[in-house]
């Protein structure tokens, strides 16, 4: 089934718990034929075994079914800390929804169900789960916790980011991406979901910011969010159409045909441009498109979660 049956099956957005519930079960059952063979087994109850760690707490009958050594972990303990960012500018609101378009997603939905369902794997293995939305202000902060309180109410945040509706607001991500490496005080996973539009003056600031989240001893993820289709191959019916800036208001009129491969050029050039800055500080690049399904999202961060746990 694929992500877009899903929506349909659990109703759309309107239950993103129950469908991000879906999601992982879809995924966890898929695990036993992927590299994580045996991860999924006792799921919420063990951790792979570290070279070094104490062999008390082997489980050897595991190890007597899966080949794989793991420890038992037990119920007040938290392996990890996830510190989810969301952009929420304009720019992510593409494409506009109508009438709470329940077969389609755009990228601030996408970006949501992403860590909806992030959280639901936490969940399941009682890690500490935090959330910060920007779009040209801070929308909403929250610190790690793992609580069911804490968990719902990130959920309702991220469900209320679907529908509210889409006003000319821009991005300043570097600027609240040193706030938030301010206040990240333990060393925790961070995602940053954002289709990275901005002016190229401020590219270097927002590699300077995610620096300082290295330099705190984050592990970081930036998943680029994009509609490949239209905004990687630029793939519109060639008659004329008016483009429109949606954080600016800008706007042109032309065929697509006759900007296309310049435009594919230049857009090529910027991704490899981002990916070659990532590489240099240690930043994972994950290209997130929202017509595919989640697993790369979902195996990201499984081993990004192996880094650090």
């Amino acid at each position: 089934m694929d992500l877009q049956e899903q929506v349909h099956k659990a109703g759309g957005f309107t239950n993103i718990e129950l469908l991000a519930r879906q999601v992982v079960e879809g995924y966890i059952s898929g695990i036993h034929k992927s590299p994580f063979h045996g991860f999924s087994a006792e799921f919420a109850e063990h951790k792979i075994y570290n070279n070094g760690e104490s062999t008390k707490h082997i489980d050897w009958k595991l190890f007597a079914k899966t080949d794989k050594l793991y420890t038992k972990r037990y119920e007040e303990e938290t392996n990890l800390r996830c510190h989810l960012i969301l952009d929420n500018s304009s720019s992510m609101h593409y494409p506009k929804l109508r009438n709470q378009d329940v077969g389609s997603l755009n990228k601030i939905g996408f970006a949501a169900l992403a860590s909806a369902c992030i959280m639901e794997i936490m969940k399941r293995q009682r890690d500490a789960v935090g959330l910060s939305v920007y779009s040209d202000h801070f929308e909403f902060y929250a610190p790690e916790k793992g609580s069911e309180r804490h968990h719902h109410m990130l959920l309702n945040t991220l469900n209320g980011l679907m529908w509210e509706e889409s006003e000319r607001r821009a991005t300043d991500t570097h600027k609240y991406l040193h706030q938030i490496a301010e206040k990240l005080k333990k060393r925790s996973l961070v995602f940053l979901f954002t289709d990275m539009f901005q002016a190229d003056a401020e590219e270097t600031d927002l590699f300077e910011a995610l620096r300082h989240l290295k330099y705190n001893k984050h592990e970081v993820v930036l998943f680029h969010v994009m509609d490949e289709k239209r905004e990687l191959s630029f793939d519109f019916d060639n008659v004329p159409r008016r483009f429109t800036d949606v954080e600016t208001g800008a706007q042109v009129d032309l065929y697509s045909e006759n900007v296309k491969e310049n435009y594919k050029l230049a857009v090529g050039d910027y991704i490899n441009s981002l990916k070659l800055e990532c590489a240099r500080y240690k930043i994972q690049y994950v290209q997130a498109d929202i017509n595919k399904n989640l697993e790369k999202i979902l195996t990201t961060y499984l081993v990004e979660r192996q880094k650090i746990g």
